[in-house]
């Protein structure tokens, strides 16, 4: 396994977590099938999705795979009047990241960052390690901490 820079970052942060991988295929990058494969409940897994509002630029949100992100409260949440997901082919230039392999930790820029409020109702979360097949185990009070994360309702 070579270390990622999600991975340098929370390690240099003091920040424990455990790393799990799993095999993928391009045509499953589903958050449902990570969760299985990490033997989590798809509740306690955590996709990273980018957006971009009207009024802030790009932001950050970070909500269970099982759930999708309810573009009004996103809006409301960042100080936008709309927020619309990033074009798939925007994302590894703005965030560092491919799809299916997007952290919330070691973005190229800090972006303002949202949790799903459901995030601390779990000892541990997993979100991506930063490539496709890797799941980082940690708190989620630190994640969020580290962050600089809101925790707030954005789902559906």
């Amino acid at each position: 396994m070579v270390k990622t820079n999600a991975m340098r970052l929370l390690d240099a942060a003091g920040i424990e977590f455990e790393i799990r991988e799993y095999p993928w295929e391009e045509s499953d990058l589903s958050g449902l099938h990570a969760a299985k494969a990490v033997g989590l409940p798809p509740e306690q897994v955590f996709k990273t999705l980018v957006t971009r509002g009207d009024r802030t630029g790009p932001a950050v949100f970070c909500i269970p795979v099982v759930l999708e992100l309810d573009l009004k409260k996103a809006a409301q949440v960042s100080g936008n009047k709309k927020v619309d997901m990033i074009h798939v082919k925007e994302l590894l230039e703005l965030t560092g990241y491919i799809r299916g392999g997007c952290s919330p930790v070691g973005m190229k820029k800090k972006f303002p960052t949202y949790f799903d409020e459901t995030a601390l109702l779990w000892d541990i979360i997993a979100v991506s390690a930063g490539v496709r097949g890797e799941q980082m185990l940690l708190s989620p009070a630190e994640l969020i901490s580290y962050t600089g994360g809101i925790t707030a309702d954005v789902t559906l």
